[in-house]
């Protein structure tokens, strides 16, 4: 599997976007043959995309049985804190759709070290998966969910940081880069995947897209190249011009 050329989709508002990524999810999902292993993004227009998913025509069509559910990162918080990416998802999508338990896989966060954290969340991305090392023909996910910061970090990878360096593990614990602690997915892990997806909205992500969108290697979301395709969905308050 080789990467193709990036999409670049603008909807008319943060709302359009969500529904419209929302319907594309779905389509992919019940494309699939199989497992369909999702991964997921923190922040508020992931947030408005998981409603969307639970909502109407789209969640009674989606192949919940068959969907696996991750996280590209998370904050080092119990998961009923509010800055929990976890408890994002849980209360905009699981508590919503008929997802089994044994179907989500968060990363424990609780009664160990954030260090002891990520290697106990790789031990259970390598089961899921079936190895422990990645294969350029068989991604991780099926499809990846992202966004961007206005310094142009994405997942819990920031620039500068030595986690962008990363070559072997799949997730590492980020210590110093923000006031919490958090887990992430390195760039390889990330990459493994047959469809990634970054959502961004507002003006505030325009210059930071284009720059990112133009390959800028100085910001960790233009070092993702999934094994699969691209995708850059915005509003069009964000889109760059």
């Amino acid at each position: 599997m080789t990467g193709a050329p990036a999409e670049h989709r603008a909807f008319a508002d943060a709302d359009a976007l969500a529904r419209g990524v929302a319907e594309w999810v779905c389509a992919l999902a019940q494309a699939s043959a199989g497992a369909f292993a999702v991964c997921l993004s923190g922040g508020s227009t992931p947030r408005r995309l998981y409603q969307a998913l639970a909502q109407g025509p789209v969640a009674s069509r989606f192949p919940w049985s068959r969907a696996r559910w991750f996280w590209g990162d998370e904050r080092f918080v119990p998961h009923d804190h509010p800055e929990s990416n976890y408890r994002m998802a849980h209360e905009a999508l699981f508590s919503r759709v008929p997802v089994a338990a044994e179907n989500i896989h968060p990363v424990p966060t609780e009664g160990l070290s954030p260090q002891a954290a990520a290697a106990r969340y790789q031990a259970v991305l390598e089961r899921c998966y079936g190895a422990e090392t990645l294969a350029r023909d068989r991604p991780l996910f099926d499809l990846t969910l992202l966004g961007i910061g206005e310094d142009g970090h994405t997942a819990s990878l920031f620039p500068g940081e030595p986690a962008l360096e990363e070559k072997r593990r799949w997730a590492l614990a980020v210590i110093g880069a923000r006031p919490e602690p958090r887990i992430t997915l390195t760039l390889p892990a990330l990459a493994s995947s047959r469809d990634l997806a970054f959502l961004a909205t507002g003006p505030g992500k325009k210059e930071i897209l284009a720059r990112a969108r133009a390959g800028d290697r100085a910001l960790p979301a233009a070092r993702v190249r999934p094994l699969g395709r691209l995708h850059w969905f915005t509003d069009r308050a964000a889109a760059p011009q």
